[in-house]
């Protein structure tokens, strides 16, 4: 369900456009607004002339124009970002109130807008993406399982760039890893979870490798634990330890097309990880695969029973140990 925003309270002008500025915020001025037109507004109203970096640094983005404007005197600018389609409402809210968090410490109005400049070639990554919505329940679990996996590979076998390279992503690989012979497979499950992992095509399970392994990764929704963490705790943290420009660049196309952005909405729910299983998909385990599926079956999905490959349970160091 759609939540409420603070356009909703804002009548529509019959010239120019009605502001509300936001509550709460002391340093920069931010403004809700909305034009003849009935179009949703966010402004930031700087001090100074800003033109020479806004037409350097400035990133055209589909579905949200963006436009600076002189401000009530000379000695004022405005960045004034417009929702073109009102139907996005509830995604426009949620990077609007990520720029608000990000910003509410920055009383410099050139930052201001070089902060801004750069949130918005993170949304253009975003909007361009596959997922240009907000993330689900499940969706959330699932990337922050295959985040930790990614730490994981960098931490105890791979390089950052090597383990980077690894993580397929959004891409429309069959696993969520691959490197050398080596493809996993991650699945999250709940605290609470049934005994049992969905497996969501007739594709992941099939090996094109000589090493595949299905790897489950069992998060338990703990918000008060100190060693709890959210997706936005986890993209940041992996953020903060990547060293390389490469490995920093691809790991930031990766999660935007995996449809992340860091809104305010994925500080909950905080996780810790619980039991981690890694299961070798050899010769007898229960899968369906593409290759001995009847000819017309597809978009196969199918729940394997975790008891029932339990004799397929191997050490983590299969795929985390080094050479």
């Amino acid at each position: 369900m759609s939540r409420s925003t603070p356009w909703e309270q804002i009548a529509e002008p019959r010239t120019d456009y009605n502001v509300r500025r936001v509550a709460d915020t002391t340093e920069i001025p931010f403004y809700w607004g909305k034009d003849t037109a009935g179009q949703c507004l966010f402004i930031i109203e700087l001090e100074g002339d800003h033109t020479s970096q806004y037409r350097r640094d400035v990133t055209r983005l589909n579905g949200i124009s963006v436009d600076l404007r002189n401000g009530d005197n000379k000695s004022q600018q405005r960045l004034v970002l417009t929702l073109e389609r009102n139907v996005d409402s509830d995604l426009f809210l949620g990077l609007c109130e990520t720029l608000i968090t990000t910003l509410a410490t920055v009383m410099d109005s050139a930052v201001a807008l070089s902060v801004t400049l750069q949130h918005l070639k993170r949304w253009k990554a975003f909007l361009a993406g596959k997922k240009a919505r907000m993330l689900t329940n499940e969706e959330i679990r699932g990337l922050f399982a295959e985040l930790y996996v990614l730490r994981q590979l960098y931490l105890r076998r791979l390089t950052q760039d090597e383990a980077v390279d690894a993580w397929c992503g959004a891409d429309d690989s069959h696993q969520d890893f691959i490197f050398g012979n080596v493809a996993v497979e991650v699945k999250s499950l709940s605290g609470r979870e049934r005994s049992s992992v969905r497996i969501s095509s007739e594709d992941q399970l099939e090996a094109l490798v000589d090493n595949l392994f299905l790897m489950t990764v069992r998060l338990i929704d703990m918000p008060d634990a100190e060693t709890a963490s959210s997706l936005n705790d986890m993209v940041a943290l992996i953020e903060q330890e990547l060293v390389t420009a490469e490995a920093i660049e691809k790991f930031s196309e990766k999660i935007a097309g995996c449809g992340y952005l860091a809104l305010a909405d994925y500080d909950k729910p905080s996780f810790t990880v619980g039991n981690v299983n890694l299961y070798r998909v050899t010769a007898g385990f229960p899968k369906i695969i593409r290759s001995q599926v009847a000819q017309g079956l597809f978009h196969v999905s199918y729940d394997i029973q975790l008891e029932a490959i339990a004799p397929f349970v191997c050490e983590d160091n299969e795929i985390f140990g080094r050479f």
